[in-house]
């Protein structure tokens, strides 16, 4: 996966601007702790070379907690660690965390 940082509350501006041509992908990620590791490495490793085609975004969330909180505000979604979001028209339709982020799940909400 070609992840892109997101370490900035202007990349949400970005992001949503982005999502008005295709949905956008965004892990929120919490580098301390195992599940989340373990889901980001699933995502990672079933990734096919046709996926490439989507923007997906990485959040180090102990890094830029303001941007994570911004991202639950702004997308009306709660705060959740490990956790991924697929924007469509700036708006999330698609939000899973734990062991509920699937591959399967998110090509599904990509591609919906």
């Amino acid at each position: 996966m070609n992840w892109t940082p997101l370490t900035e509350l202007a990349h949400l501006d970005v992001i949503d601007a982005a999502s008005k041509d295709r949905p956008v992908l965004i892990f929120k990620h919490s580098t301390r702790c195992s599940i989340s590791s373990t889901a980001l490495h699933r995502l990672e490793r079933e990734w096919r070379t046709e996926d490439q085609a989507h923007a997906v975004w990485y959040l180090d969330l102990l890094r830029f907690r303001p941007v994570s909180n911004a991202i639950a505000e702004r997308y009306g979604v709660r705060h959740e660690s490990p956790q991924v979001l697929v924007v469509r028209d700036g708006r999330c339709v698609h939000s899973a965390s734990h062991t509920a982020i699937t591959y399967t799940g998110v090509v599904a909400a990509l591609m919906g």
